[in-house]
C-alpha cells in the first residue's frame, strides 16, 4: 500500500516499485545466474527489511548482508530463504548464525574454528562459504593459504559439522572498465575455485560479480551475482553510465519543507564563517536538513537543491541541522518543497550530483542519510 508523504521537516521517499524494476532489469543482465540482493547498512540507507522483501518479490533468491547482526535481524523479522553475511570478527554470534540457517563467510582458519565450535554446540551443521582474496586485499584467503583452508573445511565437512555451500571473491576495480586487475582477478578466482573443486569441494554457488560486474562483465557472472547499489538505482560509477543509461531507476528521493523565507540586505553574511556574503538585497530560504541528517558538509557552497522549480546551490556552510539557499528574486512560501535529490525526472538533482559536489561517490550519499530522516515507502 502506498503511503502519502506527510508534511514533515524532511523525508526520504523510497519507491519500492522502482526497486523491483531494478531487480528485474539486473536479472535480465545476468540471465543464467541467481541474484543476491545486498541490503547491508540498512539497505544502503533505504531500509533493509522492506527492500529485502521487495527484492525477493522481484525474483532475487538470496539476500546479502555485511554483519551477522544485520542478517539475524532480517531472519527474526521473517525473511526466509538464503541469507549470506560476510563480515565476521572473533566472538561474533556464530551459533546464532548456525541456528538461523545463515550462510556464513569464512576467510581464515580462526573463523573456521569458531564456526565449527558453534555448529557442535548447536548440534547441527553450519553452512559456510569460503572467500578467496583474488586481489582486493581486504577480507578473503590469500592463494598461498588457500590449500590449508580448503583442507580444513573439507575435514570439517567430512565430520558433518559444516557444509561448504559456496566459493566466492570480490572485485577491486570492476567499476573501471578495462582495468588490468579485472582479468587478473578472474583468472585467480577460476584457479582457486578449480583447486577447491579438485580437492572435493562441491559448492552450490560460485560468485564474484558485484553491481558493476553484473552490469558489464558477463564472463564474471558464474552462478550468482551480488547486486548492491545498482538495485537501488544508483550507477556504480559515472564511467559506466548514468542510472538512466544503465536502465536503472533511483529508488530514494530526499525532500524537505522550507522552514523560513526572509529578505536580507546586500553584504549580509550567511551561515558559519560567513563564507557566503550576499551581493545584493535578496531572499534566503532555510532548508531544515544538515550533516546531522547525513547531508555532507563537504558540499558546502555546492550542494544542489530544487526549490520552486529552480535549482540552487547551498549558500555558505552546511550546518548540522540546516543550510541556506539564496533565491534571488524568486518568491516562495514556507512549507514549499525542496528536493535535494531523486531520479531527476522533475529537474531535481541526483545522488550523483551531490556526490560530485562533495567529492565522494553516490553510494555514500544515499547510505549516510541518517535515522532521524523518516523513510516513507511508496509503491507505484
Amino acid at each position: 500500500m502506498t503511503q502519502t508523504p506527510p508534511p514533515i521537516r524532511v523525508r526520504a521517499e523510497i519507491d519500492l516499485a522502482a526497486l523491483r524494476a531494478n531487480v528485474r532489469s539486473l536479472r535480465a543482465r545476468a540471465p543464467r545466474a541467481a541474484l543476491m540482493a545486498v541490503v547491508k547498512s540498512d539497505g544502503y540507507g533505504h531500509g533493509a527489511l522492506p527492500c529485502a522483501r521487495a527484492a525477493l518479490e522481484a525474483g532475487a533468491t538470496w539476500i546479502g548482508t555485511a554483519t551477522p547482526q544485520e542478517a539475524l535481524a532480517l531472519r527474526a523479522a521473517g525473511i526466509q530463504g538464503r541469507i549470506m553475511c560476510w563480515l565476521w570478527t572473533p566472538g561474533d554470534p556464530w551459533r546464532e548464525g548456525v541456528e538461523a540457517d545463515l550462510d556464513m563467510s569464512v576467510s581464515a582458519l580462526w573463523a573456521l574454528t569458531e564456526v565449527t565450535a558453534a555448529a557442535r554446540a548447536a548440534g547441527r551443521p553450519a553452512r559456510i562459504q569460503l572467500k578467496a582474496d583474488t586481489g582486493l586485499g581486504r577480507n578473503g584467503c590469500q592463494p598461498a593459504d588457500w590449500p590449508e583452508l580448503v583442507a580444513a573445511a573439507l575435514a570439517a565437512e567430512a565430520e558433518g559439522v559444516v557444509k561448504v555451500t559456496g566459493l566466492w571473491s570480490h572485485f577491486a576495480c570492476a567499476d573501471e572498465p578495462g582495468h588490468p586487475s579485472i582479468a587478473h582477478q578472474l583468472t585467480a578466482f577460476r584457479e582457486m575455485v578449480a583447486y577447491a573443486e579438485k580437492e572435493g569441494v562441491d559448492p552450490e554457488v560460485r560468485h564474484l560479480a558485484n553491481s558493476p560486474a553484473a552490469l558489464t562483465l558477463p564472463e564474471a557472472h558464474f552462478d550468482l551475482v551480488r547486486t548492491g547499489v545498482a538495485m537501488y538505482g544508483v550507477s556504480p560509477s559515472p564511467e559506466l553510465g548514468t542510472s538512466e543509461e544503465l536502465g536503472l531507476r533511483p529508488v530514494m528521493t530526499l525532500a524537505a519543507s522550507v522552514a523560513l523565507v526572509k529578505r536580507v540586505p546586500a553584504g549580509h553574511g550567511v551561515s558559519y564563517g560567513h563564507h557566503y556574503i550576499t551581493e545584493d538585497e535578496t531572499t534566503l530560504a532555510l532548508i531544515p536538513v544538515g550533516y546531522g541528517d547525513g547531508i555532507p558538509r563537504h558540499a558546502s557552497g555546492r550542494g544542489p537543491v530544487l526549490v520552486g522549480g529552480r535549482r540552487y546551490s547551498a549558500a555558505g556552510r552546511i550546518a548540522m541541522d540546516q543550510f541556506i539557499v539564496d533565491l534571488g528574486g524568486q518568491k516562495i512560501d514556507e512549507g514549499a518543497e525542496a528536493l535535494l535529490f531523486g531520479p531527476g525526472t522533475r529537474g531535481e538533482p541526483t545522488a550523483e550530483d551531490w556526490a560530485q559536489a562533495a567529492g565522494t561517490i553516490a553510494y555514500e550519499i544515499v547510505t549516510r542519510i541518517g535515522k532521524r530522516v523518516p523513510r516513507v515507502y511508496l509503491d507505484g
